[in-house]
């Protein structure tokens, strides 16, 4: 014997389900918030180093002349 009859036991199996999808969708929304935002800050990593990679070789560029002049005289 079942401890609650089938006609009954429905509606906590539904209700069950249903606290199932909800906090399934709550996780899916989670990990996509922490996601994009994961995405954002390596997209501004990527540019920070990028700047510093043009900055480090704008210098070099500057000094070759420099030097340049310096064997020729």
């Amino acid at each position: 014997m079942p401890a609650l009859p089938l006609d009954e036991a429905g509606k906590y199996v539904a209700a069950a389900y249903i606290v199932f999808v909800v906090l399934l969708l709550v996780y899916i929304a989670i990990m996509a918030w922490r996601l994009g935002r994961i995405s954002s800050e390596i997209e501004e990593i990527a540019e920070l180093s990028e700047r510093r990679s043009d900055a480090e070789a704008e210098p070099a560029a500057v000094d070759a002349p420099a030097e340049a002049e310096e064997v020729r005289s």
